[in-house]
């Protein structure tokens, strides 16, 4: 889960309606968000999707993907994580456990004016994020990874060489993609903390895990390790030849399209489904 930003400057698709969001994170800093809705109907569903390890909402194809949902006619909340986009905070003073408190503060502050996000989405270890915050609230009905690590701490294999420095030091700087961050033990502790891949079997919620046999980032044998350790239902989808970073709108599309027509049949109500299985617009 070591990527770049990749932001752009379009919030989504034409057929969309976009706005921001601030968010409350529950420590004293706003985070910021947008809101993705369809263009000529109200939202059968919510969802809430959740950017990668230093990464932000507006990376390309993530907006690709929360575009192809909200076509389907769901409202996408993406948001960025305390201390990354232009959301506040300090970066180095995160943890997993923030990023998962980010999640659980985004759902409480929408669902007062849309309803509780019923599909939470998660792309890499914001995957990671998503499914530890699933198991905080049984009242999200279905969850999807993107790329996502059977472990948190599977960061710290990807970035060992240059985290070696936090054996003796407090912070280290790294790089991501050519951007520096700097990254404190507290981080490294916390991910190796994490009870996640035992707690998988608690989920007992519908679980999509959307992964390419070709990612160089995190390894496909990361999504068989989530498979094996979920409950059904539980999908496997595999995305032939995607770069893990979703780089062509292509593949970004059809995930975006995969994970509404699945997540139709738990997030929305029988009467709504289209008879293609997709979700029917209200």
């Amino acid at each position: 889960m070591a990527e770049g930003s990749g932001n752009g400057s379009r919030a989504g698709d034409s057929k969309l309606r976009s706005r921001p969001l601030t968010i409350d994170n529950g420590r004293g800093e706003r985070l910021a968000a947008r809101l993705d809705l369809p263009a000529e109907s109200e939202p059968v569903a919510v969802a809430l999707l959740a950017h990668c390890f230093t990464c932000s909402k507006d990376l390309r194809g993530l907006r690709q993907v929360s575009g192809a949902i909200a076509e389907a006619g769901f409202a996408v909340l993406r948001l960025d994580f305390t201390g990354l986009g232009e959301s506040e905070g300090e970066f180095a003073e995160t943890t997993f456990s923030t990023n998962v408190s980010d999640v659980t503060a985004a759902l409480d502050s929408i669902e007062g004016e849309l309803g509780l996000p019923q599909l939470l989405v998660g792309h890499s270890l914001g995957g990671a994020a998503v499914l530890a915050a699933a198991l905080k609230r049984p009242d999200v009905r279905a969850v999807a990874t993107i790329a996502a690590p059977a472990d948190p701490a599977h960061l710290t294999e990807l970035l060992h060489d240059q985290l070696q420095p936090l054996e003796k030091e407090e912070s280290v700087m790294i790089d991501i993609g050519g951007r520096p961050f700097e990254v404190r033990r507290e981080l490294i502790e916390d991910l190796r903390a994490s009870e996640l891949p035992s707690a998988l079997s608690d989920l007992r919620r519908p679980l999509l895990i959307v992964h390419s046999p070709a990612d160089g980032t995190v390894g496909i044998e990361q999504a068989s390790e989530l498979f094996s350790a979920a409950r059904h239902p539980k999908s496997f989808v595999a995305v032939d030849g995607a770069h893990h970073l979703l780089t062509d709108p292509r593949d970004a599309s059809f995930v975006g399209h995969v994970i509404a027509a699945w997540a139709s049949r738990y997030v929305v109500e029988s009467g709504e489904r289209s008879s293609a299985g997709g979700v029917a617009r209200a």
